[in-house]
């Protein structure tokens, strides 16, 4: 296996996160960090809004 290339079980984590970040986050942006072809570091920045009164 290429240092590129994830194993599935890897792949299977990285989706799991993701999907659980995506659940929970209304307004914001979720970026993948990624080193050597492996991704190394998911960030979930979150924008709250809040209402005028």
């Amino acid at each position: 296996m290429e240092a590129s290339q994830l194993a599935k079980s890897e792949w299977e984590d990285v989706v799991t996160h993701l999907e659980r970040m995506l659940q929970s986050i209304k307004f914001g942006s979720i970026t993948l960090v990624v080193q050597d072809g492996k991704v190394i570091q998911i960030e979930k920045n979150e924008k709250v809004r809040l209402q005028k009164k």
